[in-house]
């Protein structure tokens, strides 16, 4: 008989390492949990986790997107109800709490749930009771409950949005999933995991790996999708890859630029040419700088030099900029850089950059 256990999250970063060590030190303790982070960060995983490393390892783990179904057939799902109460309910339904007792109960985007169904689940967490829609029978439970959310709870609560009591007895304490852009240690071991897993769905003898462009490409995007984009655009590039045995050279972020099969070809996309003048731009202007003094200008001594370089520094980030757009991860390509030192940049010169991830 298979055993059930805590499943795999790939990474060894230091903040990773943080939050997973967060998660085993709360598995012990029977409370509501919150975990809160941004999309595709793995909220879900670290609660199957949190519930395999608990003792309720061996009951129930159930989850429930929230924002998925409508209020009634949320209150229906997570209750149940009784046949007649309402139209179309011609049999009784074992809600989730039920089907969940002694084990865990996930449940996933839980800002999106109404005011009547918080003050539902707020009744069940203080006394453990609740009644099937329809039904007048009092039931009880024993489920521990973990919820998730990318919102702002307390700031959602200041508005009168979530009740302040559901969410004091929600957030015994709060796990804080790092975003892919605080990983930069994992990303890399995560791209080639799921570069792997695609090469046996697709049936090649071996994964070949990235390229060296390929692999600045991956460093230097900043995903806001977090691991979920890193995953699509992994099998994406892979899928579109021309020959199996050989690197993966081209990263396509964004599927909805295609590639014009030349960039000088008059009938490419304008998205594809607009590229190419951003690349051209920059060289041009690399090409024509004159990185020493030239032997016709007179310096004046003494100079500045901390003064000359961080004028220098900043020409070239301005230049870098305007040939991206102000696109920041575009112009981080065009200077050799990762995502994170041309935020860092942008952040030491006081620069005001639009991020946009429409236009890529």
């Amino acid at each position: 008989m298979m055993v059930n256990q805590a499943p795999t999250i790939i990474g060894e970063s230091t903040a990773l390492a943080a939050a997973l060590d967060h998660i085993s030190r709360l598995a012990g303790i029977d409370r509501p949990v919150l975990i809160v982070g941004e999309r595709g960060t793995g909220k879900e995983l670290a609660a199957e986790r949190l519930h395999y490393l608990s003792p309720r390892w061996n009951q129930a783990f159930t989850k429930i997107n929230c924002s998925a179904v409508t209020e009634t057939l949320l209150e229906s799902e997570l209750f149940g109800h009784e046949a007649g109460a309402f139209t179309g309910a011609t049999k009784r339904h074992i809600g989730r709490f039920e089907l969940t007792d002694g084990g865990t109960l996930f449940l996933d985007e839980l800002a999106t749930m109404s005011p009547r169904l918080q003050e539902k689940l707020l009744r069940v967490i203080e006394y453990g009771e609740f009644e099937r829609v329809g039904g007048q029978k009092t039931l009880r439970v024993d489920v521990r409950l973990v919820g998730a959310t990318n919102a702002d709870l307390p700031a959602m609560a200041d508005a009168g949005l979530f009740r302040w009591d559901l969410l004091d007895r929600l957030s015994f304490d709060v796990v804080a999933l790092p975003p892919l852009r605080k990983r930069d240690d994992d990303l890399m071991e995560l791209a080639h995991h799921f570069g792997m897993r695609m090469c046996r769905e697709l049936g090649w003898e071996y994964f070949p790996g990235f390229t060296k462009a390929a692999v600045r490409q991956l460093q230097s995007y900043c995903w806001p999708g977090n691991i979920r984009e890193l995953k699509n655009v992994v099998e994406r590039s892979l899928f579109r890859a021309v020959e199996a045995e050989r690197p993966i050279a081209e990263i396509v972020i964004n599927p909805f630029h295609q590639r014009a099969s030349s960039p000088l070809d008059p009938d490419a996309p304008d998205a594809a040419r607009n590229v190419y003048e951003q690349h051209r731009l920059v060289a041009d202007a690399a090409s024509s700088y004159e990185f020493a003094p030239s032997s016709q200008t007179r310096t004046l001594w003494p100079i500045d030099l901390k003064q000359q370089l961080h004028d220098e520094e900043l020409s070239w980030l301005e230049r870098a900029l305007d040939a991206a757009h102000q696109r920041q991860s575009d112009a981080s390509d065009l200077l050799g850089l990762n995502y994170n030192q041309m935020r860092a940049l942008v952040r030491k010169h006081g620069l005001t950059t639009r991020r946009s991830r429409g236009k890529r």
